[in-house]
């Protein structure tokens, strides 16, 4: 079972955007934002802030967290 590090996903149906947007917003390819959106390759720290300055969320929005709040 593949592990899904990232929400970037469930980010941009939440606000409505398609990875198309996010490709020609961030200047990257449609077939590598669906690669990152199904977890199948992981976007680069650099490219995650550009993702998130592009989505205006904080970038710890785009990852699924690794502990849960007590």
């Amino acid at each position: 079972m593949q592990k899904k590090f990232n929400r970037l996903k469930v980010v941009l149906v939440e606000q409505d955007k398609t990875g198309k947007w996010l490709a020609g917003a961030i200047g990257k390819n449609e077939a590598t934002i669906s690669r990152w959106c199904s977890n199948v390759t992981q976007p680069s720290i650099e490219t995650f802030v550009q993702i998130a300055e592009a989505l205006n969320v904080d970038v710890r929005e785009l990852f699924k967290p690794t502990k849960m709040k007590e």
